[in-house]
């Protein structure tokens, strides 16, 4: 593909390009060399399921290969036992070499609804980084300084507030741009909040004379609440492995004005055409996108008839969960243990939004025992019935 043609699609949705003459100039450089550029992204396996906040990043990859790219897949398995603290305010919780072991054979299974694993190189930074001698690791210093460590937006806040940041925290950017050297990478790919660590990786390759990586930051995409990013521990994410109908009912009750966003950032959708859709029918294909890309289009349209009949009619689905109430519940646990929201945090905010019914009452308080039978209504989508 013509090299406008490919820095149009590579431009959709990024946040910035480090730089889009470098871009330019090595896309035309593989061109004449009939060659694929090598684009690396890093993922640290520190859980075992990914959302839809992960796939900003997945999607990018997924059209460089499109494009004709090689894509190269980091599996951090050393990196993650160390702990990247990029937006963080301490230092993430250390993992067992099994634990991450675990974590990144789950990644591979799911990437694959994404990325096409026959054309992807997946190489684990542990293969080297383990042959390494305590010198070599020292040398790694040399190329990096305490105050360009200290300029990073989180290290620096926390150092003037006089909170701890641990030596080997210092070393993580070092890390990841040393994965930029070992796999000769033409352009990284990562988030907002990695800006820091990827330019390391230009200096280090630099310093180990080769051309310096092209740097390309994705969004952090906002989950469910609309505020926060999207995260497991905010309990405001959408899994790529849920079901068809928590997915189209999930994506259903994100605010209007993150629409356009999930659009750029998750589909392929001609964003003019966006633009000229009513609101609610724009949600609804949304659903609908999003959906087809991890189960089917025929699911996906499944999902929406049964949502429209559901509640653009007012009626009570007909093959809700059933969740048998052995003793006397309050409100709260009731919601967690039923499965139907993940955490507590995620079932007070829905309390104090006054967005949970048992049978057509609104129910605030979160110490109120259920004694049921009865139907819960969680917002707008979510429906239990209550057995004893």
């Amino acid at each position: 593909m013509e090299t406008n043609e490919q820095l149009k699609i590579i431009k959709r949705g990024s946040a910035e390009i480090i730089s889009e003459d470098e871009l330019r100039q090595r896309i035309d450089s593989a061109f004449k060399e009939k060659r694929p550029l090598r684009i690396k992204a890093g993922f640290d396996p520190t859980a075992s399921d990914l959302h839809l906040g992960h796939t900003v990043l997945l999607r990018k990859l997924r059209q460089f290969q499109d494009l004709g790219h090689q894509v190269i897949f980091i599996i951090g398995d050393f990196t993650a036992r160390i702990g990247d603290p990029s937006g963080r305010s301490q230092l993430r919780r250390p993992l067992t070499k099994q634990q991450v072991l675990d974590y990144a054979q789950t990644y591979k299974q799911q990437v694959a609804k994404i990325l096409d694993i026959d054309r992807l190189e997946i190489v684990f930074n542990s293969s080297w980084f383990e042959q390494m001698r305590v010198e070599d690791f020292l040398k790694l210093t040399v190329h990096s300084t305490v105050s360009q460590m200290l300029a990073r937006a989180d290290f620096k806040k926390r150092f003037s507030q006089n909170e701890d940041i641990s030596l080997l925290e210092f070393m993580y950017p070092l890390l990841q741009g040393y994965d930029s050297v070992m796999v000769r990478a033409d352009l990284e790919i990562g988030g907002t909040d990695q800006i820091f660590n990827l330019l390391v990786g230009r200096q280090i390759q630099k310093d180990f004379n080769q051309p310096p990586q092209v740097v390309i930051t994705m969004p952090l995409l906002e989950g469910l609440d609309g505020v926060q990013k999207m995260s497991k521990s905010y309990g405001n994410y959408i899994g790529i492995t849920e079901s068809a109908k928590d997915m189209f009912g999930k994506i259903m009750s994100i605010p209007d004005e993150l629409m356009y966003k999930y659009y750029e950032l998750l589909t392929d959708v001609d964003l003019n055409e966006v633009e000229s859709i009513h609101p609610k029918e724009a949600k609804l294909r949304l659903a609908q996108e999003i959906v087809s890309q991890y189960h089917s289009l025929e699911v996906a349209r499944n999902e929406r008839e049964e949502f429209e009949r559901v509640f653009s009619q007012g009626l009570i689905p007909e093959d809700m969960p059933t969740f048998k109430l052995s003793s006397h519940l309050d409100i709260l646990n009731l919601l967690l243990e039923s499965g139907l929201v993940p955490s507590k945090n995620e079932a007070r905010r829905l309390l104090r939004q006054k967005a949970v019914f048992f049978e057509g009452r609104v129910v605030v308080n979160e110490t109120e025992r259920i004694e049921g039978p009865g139907i819960i209504k969680v917002g707008k989508r979510r429906f239990l019935k209550i057995i004893l």
